[in-house]
């Protein structure tokens, strides 16, 4: 994966368009992401993760997390592209977040959905074409070429070293996390679960299976007896099945020979039965024949003591007879008798409720005084409408004094409402005015308050580059020191190689061949090398121990001055804004002058300027409250004004209807105290008037309903009279007490033809044969015979029952045992499959005998990984550290605890392996950096061999020296062998002269912007 161009807009704190190259930036092979702390150095990064996977990395992807720039101007879509190269494909990919967009109608704003977009080059055509523009697509598209999550991306592309050197000083546990996130072994740990679960599963059915095995042992147990009780194992022990099929067969044997005895016992119990049944039937014939015998004699006496009374109920059958003839007569004359008594108590009743001089009166009498009181009830309908209106009206009044009320409880809220008016309305107006100086007020402390926290971050740098400046003084003093003595060294060496020159020329010399200063071919005295002489290559090694500590010079004069410039203009941005003549004397000291303001005395305005800025937005939020307040009190005010105008007028007309009322009121009731009498109203006399008249209507009618009553009884009796002499009677009683009704008659006949049967059925009986010679033989003996029989059958029932019992114990063994069988047969499997995956779980697990180092699965894998990244990583580290740390993969139990995750280092200096806990905080980095590198190396393996081009290391480089910083440059710098580009993100200012191409962020007020160096050439974002 190669990135080539990055454009930013309106993201984090870049407000306007950027565009990154990374092209020309990896040209480099190094490059150097640098900016003051908060410019957006991390929201480079944080874009770049983000047209990935539409997510930033690791925390910073809270729920409330905004993306969109509060510097980017409205109407300014917030979006990143990123056009990178992906194995041979050459991809671009769009994305903005949800974002809120101006309306294009009216005014306010709207939420704009997020969008993502990703399109590939087509080489051959030279055009974009697009793939996708579904989130989904995007992202699993992304995820796939990749071959990384979001989170391995951000461990291994952008190496937060922060997180490797934790992973350094961790426990295994730590460790495991992280490669687990990584290496993505969570199908290792998900075999482990399932294995496990599978195991439980097994071991679950087996018990079970043991369980219903025991049931069954149990159930046999009670149906056999004590030769066939249950094993004494347990679910789960071995040789359960064995012993209950044992206990089977022998309860089995048992039943069988039980039932072929109770077989035996029951046949020779039914012919015994049989025999006793017959002797008892026979028994029972002859005693019924004897008994019907004497019942028939008994029976024939019985009706001769009855026949005086058949004859009686004949007679009164026959005077019934003629009795009918009179029976209409003495119906009419019963009728009118009640008809008499009936009219006689309504009459009784009626004249009860009259008046004393009514009480006697005749039926004329009373309808002439009915007559005249409905003349009276007739004049009274006009005064009932004026009782009416006389109500109406009395109810209007009482609702016009309610309204009166209400009208003055009103007013007099109003008037104390309103008098309160104008010291409310002042004190409204007041506040609006106090939140709008709070506003103007916030806004001039806002302008002050950014200058004055510049100027305290420059007090800061400037004190502290004052304490760098002085030591950079004395680095470059000790070097001039240096320098020089190196310099006098090389000048004596020269000197005394000078002097012994001659003699260096001599040794040169051979025998024929020509001198080289002189020419001559014999050499008659060649000079000889003194002690101090000195050859060409000490020289050469002075002068180069002169180099270098001239170069070393150098340097420190060039950090010096870098220093000095850096101070100075952080002291001038401190003085910045102050009166003239405060500025300072632009001198490069590391102390400052005294009219320079102190970090405390900074601090203390700046701190001074926030709670004074934070208590006038406070104030200023009031404002838009304080306005609808007011306008609130403003419009109920009107509202209550209109409102007291409407209550007066109300009043008005209320008293004038009021008077009117009254006096039509006294008219209706002066007219009615004429028209109630002695009642309370005229409804009351007029119900008094009805009630009357209603109890005269009566008691006349039943007046006249007694008088006919008693001529209809008269003549009742007359005609009963004739009807009794014609049929034989002498008085009307005679025959009334001759009469009987149906059910009496009916009676007598059936008892004089039940008479009439029983006397035919007894003749019948004593006339039978058999019942005769029955009669003739000795008394029969049923109760003997009976009890014979219930003893042969009582012996029958218990061999029956016992037989039954057997059976049924016979089947349910013949079932149990079967069923036994049965899950005896279904266990096997089971038991063989329970057994292979326990074994199979507790491997995995780390808990079997097998495994020795009691490693799970998932620990076991991650070991394995862990192996790799330190092999990758010692490869870099033996390079930064000179040779001198190894990293080794440790699987030795620590503790109580699992092995497979140890990690330690060797010291080649001391043959010593140690925990990577005890190295410094610049061995500490380094170390972290190659584990990172490394473990980028082993996942993208793991990722299935994607090519990483790009990579970024973020900070840690100030903990090193200046020749470990050399080496882990190096380091770094070698990764340009297999085209691979780095980018430093960091703060070091050594950096900055090391590598040449960088990417400045630059922060200011209306947002950040990028700026890109490539060997001394700077370019605008």
């Amino acid at each position: 994966m190669r990135l080539h161009r990055l454009t930013i807009s309106a993201f984090g704190p870049f407000g306007t368009p950027q565009e990154i190259d990374f092209d020309a930036l990896s040209s480099a092979g190094l490059f150097l992401l640098h900016g003051p702390t908060g410019a957006g150095k991390t929201s480079v990064l944080d874009a770049v993760c983000f047209a990935l996977y539409g997510a930033v990395p690791g925390a910073r992807q809270s729920p409330g997390t905004v993306l969109r720039s509060d510097h980017a101007p409205v109407g300014t879509t917030t979006e990143v592209t990123l056009e990178l190269t992906v194995g041979e494909r050459r991809l671009e990919i769009t994305r903005s977040p949800a974002q809120l967009r101006p309306k294009k109608r009216g005014g306010g704003f709207t939420t704009e959905k997020a969008q993502s977009t990703l399109r590939e080059y087509d080489a051959g055509t030279g055009t974009w074409k697009g793939l996708s523009r579904s989130h989904q697509e995007i992202g699993e598209e992304i995820t796939q070429l990749l071959g990384m999550s979001r989170d391995q991306f951000c461990q291994v592309v952008l190496l937060p070293q922060g997180d490797f050197a934790r992973f350094l000083r961790a426990d295994a546990e730590a460790r495991g996390k992280l490669l687990g996130r990584l290496f993505d072994t969570r199908r290792f740990a998900a075999v482990e679960d399932r294995l496990a679960e599978l195991r439980r599963a097994a071991e679950h059915e087996v018990r079970e299976g043991d369980e219903r095995l025991l049931a069954l042992a149990h159930r046999m147990a009670e149906a056999a007896g004590t030769r066939g009780a249950p094993p004494e194992q347990r679910p789960g022990e071995p040789g359960l099945a064995e012993a209950v099929q044992i206990r089977a067969a022998l309860a089995r044997t048992d039943a069988r020979e039980a039932h072929d005895i109770a077989r035996l016992r029951l046949a020779a119990a039914e012919r015994r039965e049989a025999a006793a049944r017959a002797a008892l039937d026979a028994a029972r014939e002859l005693a019924e024949r004897q008994a019907r015998h004497a019942d028939a004699l008994r029976r024939r006496e019985e009706l001769a003591a009855r026949r005086p009374e058949r004859d009686a109920w004949q007679t009164a059958l026959d005077r019934s007879l003629k009795a009918d003839r009179v029976a209409p007569a003495l119906g009419l004359r019963e009728h009118a008798e009640r008809a008499l008594r009936t009219a006689n108590e309504a009459r009784d009743r009626a004249r009860a409720v009259l008046p004393p001089d009514l009480a006697e009166a005749g039926a004329e009498h009373l309808s002439t005084v009915e007559r005249r009181l409905r003349e009276e009830l007739g004049g009274l309908e006009a005064a009932r409408r004026a009782e009416q209106r006389c109500a109406e009206i009395a109810a209007e009044r009482a609702a016009l004094d309610r309204e009166a009320r209400a009208d003055e409880e009103f007013l007099q809220d109003a008037a104390a409402w309103l008098a309160d008016w104008e010291p409310h309305r002042a004190e409204l107006q007041r506040r609006v005015e106090a939140a709008q100086e709070a506003t103007a007020r916030a806004e001039q402390l806002a302008g002050r308050l950014e200058p004055a926290r510049r100027r305290l971050a420059a007090a800061r740098r400037r004190d502290a580059l004052a304490t760098e400046l002085d030591a950079a003084r004395a680095r470059l003093t000790e070097a001039r020191e240096r320098r020089n003595e190196a310099h006098e060294h090389w000048l004596d060496v020269r000197t005394r190689r000078l002097r012994g020159i001659a003699a260096e020329l001599a040794a040169a010399l051979e025998p024929g061949t020509p001198c080289q200063v002189c020419g001559s071919a014999s050499h008659p005295d060649p000079a000889r090398a003194t002690a101090d002489h000195v050859d060409r290559a000490a020289e050469d090694a002075a002068y180069a121990a002169y180099t270098r500590a001239d170069e070393t010079r150098t340097a420190a004069e060039t950090a010096v001055a870098a220093t000095a410039e850096a101070w100075e203009t952080a002291r001038q941005e401190t003085t910045a804004g102050r009166a003239t003549g405060e500025s300072g004397t632009g001198a490069v000291d590391a102390e400052a002058a005294p009219e320079e303001p102190t970090v405390a005395e900074l601090a203390r305005v700046v701190d001074e300027l926030a709670r004074e800025q934070a208590e006038a937005h406070a104030l200023a939020a009031r404002t838009h409250a304080a306005r609808e307040e007011l306008a609130r009190a403003e419009r109920e005010h009107e509202e209550r004004v209109g409102a007291q105008r409407e209550a007066e007028t109300r009043v008005a007309a209320r008293t004038s209807r009021r008077e009117a009322l009254e006096q039509q009121q006294d008219a209706i009731e002066a007219e009615l105290a004429r028209s109630r009498g002695e009642s309370g109203s005229v409804a009351a006399h007029a119900t008094l008037l009805e009630r009357r008249i209603a109890l005269l209507t009566e008691a006349a009618e039943a007046v006249r309903t007694a008088e006919l009553a008693a001529r209809g009884l008269k003549e009742a009796d007359d005609r009963l009279a004739d009807a009794a002499f014609r049929a034989g009677f002498a008085t009307p009683a005679e025959a009334a007490a001759a009469l009987l009704d149906e059910p009496e008659r009916r009676a007598h006949q059936q008892r004089v033809d039940a008479w009439q049967a029983e006397a035919a059925a007894v003749a019948d009986r004593l006339g039978e044969a058999a019942t005769a010679a029955a009669a003739a033989l000795p008394p029969a003996d049923p109760a003997a015979a009976e009890a014979a029989h219930a003893a042969a059958a009582r012996v029958l029932r218990e061999a029956d029952t016992a037989l039954a019992a057997v059976r049924e114990r016979v089947g349910a063994l013949d079932r149990l045992s079967r069923q036994a069988d049965a899950e005896v047969r279904r266990l096997g499997p089971l038991r063989e499959e329970y057994e292979r995956v326990a074994r199979l779980a507790g491997l995995t697990a780390g808990t079997s005998a097998e495994n020795e180092r009691k490693m799970r699965l998932e620990s076991y894998v991650l070991a394995a990984r862990l192996e790799q990244v330190a092999a990758a990583a010692t490869a870099r580290l033996q390079r930064m550290s000179s040779g001198r740390y190894t990293l080794v993969h440790s699987d030795a139990r620590s503790g109580g605890r699992r092995a497979g995750l140890g990690l330690h280092v060797v010291d080649a200096w001391t043959g010593n392996e140690r925990d990577t806990a005890t190295l410094s905080g610049g061995e500490t980095f380094f170390a972290s950096l190659a584990l990172a590198l490394g473990l980028a190396d082993v996942v993208t393996d793991e990722a299935g061999g994607v090519r990483l081009d790009t990579l970024f290391i973020d900070e840690g480089f100030g903990s090193l020296d200046d020749q470990t910083l050399d080496e882990v440059l190096d380091v770094l710098d070698s990764l340009r062998e297999s085209d691979r580009s780095v980018g430093i993100v960091s703060h070091v200012g050594d950096l900055r002269r090391r590598i040449p191409a960088q990417l400045e962020v630059v922060k200011a007020r209306h947002g950040s912007a990028v700026r890109l160096r490539t060997g001394g050439e700077a370019l605008s974002g």
